[in-house]
């Protein structure tokens, strides 16, 4: 018998490129197996890409727009295969540390081609056979294309390929405003491409106030944004391709197909493995083992939410529950994620109407407005809002925040509910000045205040004031 390895990580995205590592320190011997790409979705064809892109088409509205800050503006010419180089060279950083020789000097060994399971202990990789004695899965996920009529007969794009094209589309028409056709539609926009924006639902997203402020940003940036309308049928010919919606026609260059995402489970042979699954993923329980003991999966192949920091965190949390005897659980209900639109929106928790939903009217809310925030004037970046939600104990159930920097202020909120601070605990955390993150602070010492002098307590708290008042007087 060969060499029989203690771990093997089916797939080396973000959930394996985490355990994989975390895996050998433990001291374990370790097969990576990667069928594509080793970095997945996020480093070849997601989040790299996108938020490289995102930049440059920042910019580009920030040199337009510098008479906001008493600068002349400047229209700049546009360079599209540079850019298309820029994007390039930072996936390829991001990836070298991540490449199959780097990997193997951080002691895996790594095996490139498709895996088949033989039983839950081996699987063929091409023609190679290995043998392991647990093993995780994170295969990820693909892009969902909806079964529209005619779809099959036009050069469509998804997230996959479209980093594939060479000139700036003229009219680039979008079908699904989720966070890609969200962010790619405003990027394109900024960039000099006609948009138009397409969306089934009736809003961009579930929280009233975090819709209205994205929709009027990428409104007044410029794209067609068409929420309530479902795609009907499209064709292509020498004039473009066609869409057809409700009672209008909208003809473009290039269609973007947006629709979301489904998990990779298919010609594995999982049921090899005596590992159940369908088209909605892996099942898993909390501690992320599959139907079968030996076998674990992490990441958007489990069918739950799919963002690359959580599929990190499970990969973690798997090696920790295959490898070592304490259990952990590897499901979260404190996950963060951003869209990075301008201004940037981001969620962890319930939404207010997700909270209201669940407990009624036990639920409060505070929304602090993003134009009391000195640094957000500082920047002219004052639209948007911190909106916490939380209950009459003061439990926090959920944050969403709409603002410039929205990424990067969500993520002390996870760790106050991670932690059960109540909402007004972040009141007591001096947060440097001038910040956008020192809303947070704002927000809950708003809180704070009102709690203190409300009710008996603060009829007491305000009679005890006016006594030391007149002490003073005295």
């Amino acid at each position: 018998m060969g060499k029989i390895y203690d771990l093997a990580i089916v797939g080396m995205g973000a959930a394996g490129l985490t355990a994989g590592p975390f895996a050998v320190a433990l001291g374990a011997r370790v097969a990576v197996i990667e069928k594509d790409r080793i970095g997945g979705d996020c480093t070849w064809t997601g989040c790299v890409p996108s938020k490289t892109l995102i930049k440059a088409a920042r910019l580009m509205y920030q040199m337009r727009s510098a008479d906001r800050f008493g600068l002349d503006p400047v229209e700049p010419r546009l360079r599209y295969e540079a850019v298309l180089s820029h994007i390039q060279k930072v996936v390829d950083d991001i990836y070298q540390p991540t490449s199959p020789e780097s990997l193997r000097s951080k002691g895996m060994e790594v095996f490139l081609g498709e895996p088949r399971f033989v039983d839950a202990h081996t699987i063929s990789i091409g023609g190679e056979t290995i043998t392991a004695r647990r093993t995780i899965l994170g295969t990820g996920a693909h892009p969902f294309v909806p079964p529209i009529p005619g779809l099959e007969s036009v050069n469509y794009l998804t997230y996959l390929n479209m980093w594939e094209t060479e000139t700036l589309p003229e009219h680039l028409m979008i079908v699904g405003a989720g966070p890609i056709g969200r962010e790619l539609s405003q990027a394109f926009r900024r960039l000099g491409s006609r948009v138009t924006l397409l969306e089934a639902n009736q809003t961009l997203t579930e929280d009233p106030d975090a819709a209205t402020v994205i929709a009027a940003a990428l409104t007044n940036d410029g794209v067609n944004l068409r929420l309530g309308t479902t795609v009907e049928r499209v064709w292509q010919d020498n004039h473009g391709i066609h869409l057809v919606a409700g009672t209008e026609e909208v003809v473009g260059d290039v269609l973007l197909v947006a629709a979301g995402r489904r998990p990779n489970v298919d010609g594995l042979d999982l049921e090899k493995a005596g590992v159940r699954y369908s088209a909605k993923g892996i099942p898993v329980n909390r501690y992320l083992r599959t139907s079968h003991p030996d076998v674990y999966a992490a990441g958007d192949c489990t069918g739950g939410l799919q963002f690359s920091h959580y599929a990190g965190w499970q990969g973690f949390m798997a090696v920790r529950n295959a490898l070592l005897p304490v259990k952990t659980s590897g499901v979260s209900e404190f996950v963060p994620w951003c869209i990075f639109t301008d201004p940037e929106m981001s969620q962890v928790g319930l939404t207010e109407p997700q909270a209201r939903k669940r407990y009624g009217g036990d639920v409060r809310t505070l929304r602090w407005p993003m134009a009391k925030v000195d640094r957000a004037l500082n920047e002219s970046e004052a639209s948007g809002f911190l909106k916490i939600v939380y209950d009459r104990k003061g439990k926090i159930l959920g944050v969403t925040i709409v603002a410039a920097q929205a990424g990067e202020m969500i993520n002390e909120w996870v760790i106050a509910m991670r932690e059960g601070f109540k909402v007004d605990g972040l009141a007591r955390s001096i947060h440097t000045y001038p910040t956008y993150s020192i809303a947070s602070m704002q927000a809950s010492a708003a809180i704070s205040v009102d709690k203190a002098l409300s009710g008996l307590s603060g009829k007491l708290v305000r009679r005890v004031a006016r006594v030391s008042r007149r002490k003073d007087r005295a």
